[in-house]
């Protein structure tokens, strides 16, 4: 598929630069898939929007303040976006300009005591290799790290404190996103305790958003883009629960596009899942069959982008787009901080 068959006008002011003034206080437009409708509905009716016995699994990664600020021997600022751990003590690290800064060069983080760091390498996806002189990058990160906001977010070099509660689910647990599965950010605990009572049951994986969530697709069709593998984890009692909504005819139900490729990429060819402690490395598009998955939940995504080719593999592209201008003309929220769709 090519690229521009994925795309659509959005006006910049419907670009959520801020969180819901309330947590949850979100709209949700309802998908039907064998209807070919949508309808509006807001994101507190959730729970009568799900049957009893729905199986809702949730990615519960949290996301670390990721973004770093520091410059070279010369003065020069350079940012870093640690991605993952290394042995060693070693880190990945997104690092923006990065002509700029070849192995070998010092940073200077934060002022007196100054944090320093040293790039040892460039791998062949660009991104650095990170060694810190004295101390752990997590520290460093305790001490210097800001919210990595989505560069949408116009202010997202300078995050608020707000930003560090609100741009993280409330069931936030495993630390090891750049992101965050913006799906969540819409539940409460008093929402989560009402889908209990509700009968819905309700389950966690770990997926750690990488840096592939900020990358452009640059092919000219969208199966020709590899979004780049994110380290994943599926528990044995997870996936049995999986498994036996499946047999009993129960519907699964992701929470996010992270979720989603979890589920899939530990899926079995009979829709089976297998327990995950590995890299989550499936991309999907549109075309590709859902083994696993009945539903998502999932918010408004950027046009020619690889989660948007996600969402429109379940939901199919005439449906996925007509939904999405509805969307822009009834002056929904997009991106990150936004509002939600619920796809059935």
């Amino acid at each position: 598929m090519d690229l521009s068959e994925l795309d659509y006008d959005l006006p910049p002011e419907l670009i959520a630069q801020t969180p819901s003034p309330v947590r949850g206080a979100s709209r949700l437009l309802v998908i039907d898939r064998a209807r070919a409708s949508f309808e509006d509905h807001v994101f507190t009716e959730l729970p009568d929007l799900l049957r009893p016995g729905d199986c809702l699994v949730v990615n519960n990664s949290r996301v670390i303040p990721a973004r770093v600020l520091a410059r070279d021997a010369g003065g020069r600022a350079v940012e870093l976006l640690f991605a993952a751990p290394l042995e060693g003590g070693r880190w990945r690290a997104l690092v923006r300009p990065g002509r700029r800064f070849p192995a070998g060069v010092e940073l200077v983080v934060g002022a007196a005591p100054e944090s320093r760091l040293r790039i040892v390498g460039v791998e062949a996806d660009g991104l650095r290799v990170v060694e810190p002189l004295g101390g752990t990058i997590e520290d460093l990160l305790d001490r210097h790290g800001q919210t990595p906001l989505p560069p949408y977010i116009r202010r997202f070099a300078a995050p608020t404190a707000e930003d560090r509660e609100r741009y993280q689910t409330v069931y936030a647990h495993p630390p090891g996103s750049i992101a965050a599965p913006t799906a969540g950010l819409h539940f409460t605990s008093g929402l989560l305790d009402a889908l209990g009572r509700h009968g819905v049951e309700v389950l966690e994986l770990t997926l750690h958003v990488g840096p592939g969530t900020f990358q452009p697709v640059k092919t000219e069709t969208f199966e020709e883009h590899v979004v780049p593998p994110e380290r994943a984890v599926i528990s044995p009692s997870v996936a049995d629960s999986v498994n036996r909504a499946r047999a009993e005819g129960r519907r699964v139900i992701a929470v996010g596009t992270t979720t989603t490729r979890a589920l899939e990429s530990a899926g079995e060819s009979d829709g089976r899942v297998r327990p995950l402690a590995a890299a989550a490395s499936l991309t999907i598009t549109p075309g590709y069959r859902m083994r696993v998955v009945d539903g998502m939940l999932t918010n408004f995504h950027l046009p020619r982008s690889s989660l948007l080719a996600l969402v429109a593999a379940l939901a199919g592209r005439e449906l996925i787009l007509k939904s999405y201008g509805h969307a822009v003309r009834a002056g929904y929220r997009f991106y990150s901080y936004g509002d939600a769709t619920l796809i059935l």
